[in-house]
């Protein structure tokens, strides 16, 4: 089953602008993949290769951090659930923002990376802080809709429906579907309309 997610502490890494899209997120000749293993090294490859190393993701300072501070309508563009993938597998549990697109968002719950809304000044104020001290230490607390840092707190907003199933370990609907097998079994056995055959 699903582990429950309730609190985050880690690095940030800030990645400033509005409106990055999938496609900036993961380019699509990096989606012929079979498995999603190997992504992570691909993250933003477009936009790493024009910045020289100068791109956060390439920044030595930023390497391990685990939570992104991000701006407005981040993810937007295409529904390709690799973007989070990539993400989380180059190291990202959970993302700040001031805005996500709706697929984006969705496809990140169901990895249970927690998506959560920030407000513009709370997002600048992270991101500068986080340049100037990379190793500063942020904790996303989902249960108090919290994020903290230093003496600093700020509120962060996520709709309370997807909060519930990130708290409550529920957010993986195929993991739930698997580990209960039996009862589904069960249930198709005792309608009427399903004609349940036994594998093998």
């Amino acid at each position: 089953m699903p582990s429950e997610v309730l609190t985050i502490t880690g690095r940030g890494i800030p990645l400033l602008g509005n409106d990055i899209d999938t496609d900036r997120i993961i380019p699509a000749r990096f989606l012929r993949c079979v498995t999603f293993e190997g992504l992570g090294q691909h993250v933003f490859a477009d936009d790493r290769a024009q910045s020289q190393g100068c791109h956060p993701f390439d920044q030595p300072q930023y390497q391990g951090a685990e939570i992104l501070v991000v701006n407005a309508n981040f993810g937007c563009g295409s529904s390709r659930e690799h973007a989070p993938q990539a993400l989380a597998k180059w190291g990202i549990r959970a993302i700040l923002g001031e805005s996500f697109a709706e697929i984006f968002f969705g496809n990140c719950l169901a990895m249970g990376i927690p998506c959560v809304t920030i407000r513009a000044e709370v997002a600048q104020t992270l991101q500068m802080q986080i340049t100037t001290q990379p190793q500063l230490l942020l904790t996303l607390d989902l249960l108090t809709k919290q994020v903290s840092w230093q003496d600093h707190t700020a509120p962060v907003d996520l709709p309370e429906g997807s909060r519930q199933m990130l708290i409550q370990g529920t957010w993986d609907a195929t993991g739930q579907l698997l580990a209960a097998q039996e009862q589904v079994k069960q249930v198709a056995a005792s309608l009427p309309y399903v004609r349940w055959q036994q594998a093998g």
